[in-house]
């Protein structure tokens, strides 16, 4: 057999059984995101979708029914699977916040997602200072003096921040709003164009912010402490922000 009679390689995914709606969805997900089926297109007919990825029908039912979970289809009687408009789909759900965010060249998406976040945080900071104790006060105090020694090790400051802003939120006792919070940072923490340079004068600047956010704590200044971690949040993602857009949404 030469070379040319050969079929085609069959991509691993497609071996994997166990995979395979997943692997189906994913790429579906980012076909929306993208705009090659738009909002008001129907998705191709089933047998096509098998072909194109070697599966069974089962499978693509079973993308289609995880679509669906997502907010990106609905089926329509007569009509096939139609694309929901963007306004309809889950932006909490893991593959769809990635697909959007890496489609985004303005970086409105990342706004949106730095409004959220300090929305949430600042309150959890409100009820955090009226709720801390000697021991997560103390916490949050040596973690600040932490970072003041790691600002050359961007790297290990990172993981000394994202401490700090989890013990301020388990401290508030919202689970809901921590877990919007963290799949929220799930999607971006290890994206450069949200964490922006490594920069000593960043991570300075970063901890400052920090440092007043546990000094309101510490003095059980609900208020104090909520507009504290409003700015900081607002003033470290200004001076790391992409350089595109419009940052206005921003404007507190």
């Amino acid at each position: 057999m030469t070379a040319s009679d050969r079929p085609p390689a069959v991509p691993d995914w497609v071996r994997r059984p166990a995979n395979l709606a997943s692997a189906v969805t994913a790429e579906l997900v980012g076909r929306v995101v993208r705009g090659v089926h738009p909002p008001g297109a129907s998705l191709p007919a089933e047998p096509v979708l098998c072909e194109s990825f070697s599966v069974s029908r089962t499978v693509v039912r079973e993308a289609v029914k995880l679509l669906q979970a997502k907010g990106l289809v609905q089926v329509r009687q007569g009509a096939g699977t139609v694309v929901n408009p963007a306004s309809m789909w889950n932006m909490l759900d893991e593959l769809v916040l990635a697909a959007v965010i890496a489609e985004d060249e303005t970086a409105a998406v990342l706004d949106d997602l730095v409004v959220t976040r300090r929305l949430l945080e600042a309150d959890m900071a409100l009820v955090a200072a009226r709720t801390a104790g000697p021991e997560v006060v103390a916490r949050l105090g040596e973690l600040v003096d932490l970072m003041d020694e790691l600002v050359d090790d961007p790297v290990a400051y990172r993981e000394q921040d994202l401490a700090f802003h989890d013990t301020i939120m388990q401290v508030s006792g919202n689970r809901l709003a921590r877990g919007v919070v963290r799949a929220l940072e799930s999607q971006v923490v290890n994206t450069a164009r949200y964490v922006g340079p490594s920069e000593r004068a960043l991570c300075v600047a970063s901890n400052q912010g920090h440092r007043r956010v546990y000094e309101r704590i510490a003095a059980g200044d609900g208020e104090g402490a909520a507009k504290a971690m409003f700015d900081h949040i607002t003033e470290a993602w200004l001076a790391r922000r992409p350089g595109s857009g419009d940052p206005g949404r921003l404007e507190r």
